[in-house]
């Protein structure tokens, strides 16, 4: 599922983008990877590639995603900082750096966030400054000004002011500005229109999801599968939107089918990001297969591993498995 960190993190969610920054033939594979999961690949190219050459912010702005995608904070925030150091003028890596903190905030302590978050908002406001176009980047400050507190720089007019210009680059987005920030205030109504209203802008899957999700928010169960159904009518990529429904659906407690479904076609497209990255949605699948399909779940957790070796959940979810069961005596004599 698109990462959504908690509300006290003081991050929105994540969106893959290619980035500004050049994708040259040293890292162009290694993004390929990356986009497909591979994050041990992908991080050793980008490793060699700066051994040779410290100084490439590209690599830096990777690593820093390869990290984000393992949930390592600080690797990811040490590499992002690296990234905006060899191109401050880079939006797309001052938006992966207001991430990478939004995530460190995550593993601190109450007075540690409150610092981290000054310098997630920081971050992201100077990414909508370097460009007014990176709807990402003004997504993730939008709803950082929803839900911090006003100390570290929150507030409900930033973020209406910030879905008014917002407007004439991404309606969708706009409007899901202005629903969360009246789900927040609790006018429901209010938030169901605007939801339905960045439907209406486009009928994307995306905009399917977020309803769903305020459907499932608000105990409103009735409403999530058609809308889940319709969110995958719309995704004709397979893209991450799959992966988001699957999630929806299983924290509802609804058609498992359809779930594990909806992430085969993920993990079987060309539309893979590391956003939602191939290793996670692997594991996924694996904790929806573990009680009646043990095996089909050692599966996925084996190739989760074998795309993140390091993947903590899924070598947990693999040795909560049964063992796995071995030739008998006369089986092993029979193939001799």
């Amino acid at each position: 599922m698109r990462p959504r960190l908690p509300a006290n993190a003081f991050a929105g969610l994540s969106f893959v983008v290619l980035g500004a920054l050049p994708l040259h033939a040293d890292t162009a594979a290694a993004n390929a990877a990356l986009l497909h999961g591979r994050v041990d690949e992908a991080t050793a190219m980008l490793k060699s590639e700066l051994a040779s050459n410290p100084s490439n912010a590209t690599a830096h702005l990777l690593l820093c995603r390869a990290a984000y995608a393992q949930d390592q904070a600080d690797a990811a925030v040490d590499e992002c900082r690296k990234a905006v150091a060899g191109e401050p003028s880079s939006s797309d890596a001052q938006m992966w750096l207001g991430r990478a903190l939004g995530l460190k905030t995550t593993h601190s302590s109450l007075f540690s966030q409150m610092g981290l978050a000054k310098q997630v908002r920081t971050a992201f406001e100077r990414a909508v400054q370097l460009s007014p176009s990176n709807v990402h980047a003004a997504s993730d400050l939008g709803e950082f000004y929803i839900h911090a507190p006003g100390m570290v720089g929150g507030g409900a007019d930033k973020a209406r002011s910030l879905a008014a210009s917002l407007q004439q680059y991404s309606p969708a987005r706009s409007h899901r500005l202005l629903a969360q920030l009246a789900q927040k205030n609790g006018d429901m109504t209010t938030a169901e229109n605007e939801f339905k209203a960045a439907i209406d802008s486009g009928k994307t899957a995306e905009t399917y999801i977020d309803l769903a999700i305020f459907y499932q928010q608000t105990k409103r169960t009735d409403q999530i599968l058609p809308t889940i159904n319709k969110a995958l009518a719309a995704d004709r990529t397979h893209g991450p939107a799959e992966v988001d429904a699957a999630s929806i659906l299983t924290k509802s407690g609804l058609a498992p089918q359809i779930a594990q479904k909806a992430l085969r076609d993920y993990l079987r497209s060309d539309a893979q990001t590391d956003e939602t990255p191939a290793f996670k949605v692997h594991t996924q699948l694996g904790d929806l297969l573990k009680s009646k399909d043990p095996e089909g779940a050692r599966r996925e957790y084996q190739a989760a591993l074998a795309l993140a070796s390091g993947y903590g959940p899924a070598r947990k979810g693999l040795q909560s498995l049964p063992a796995e069961p071995q030739p008998s005596a006369s089986t092993s004599k029979g193939t001799r």
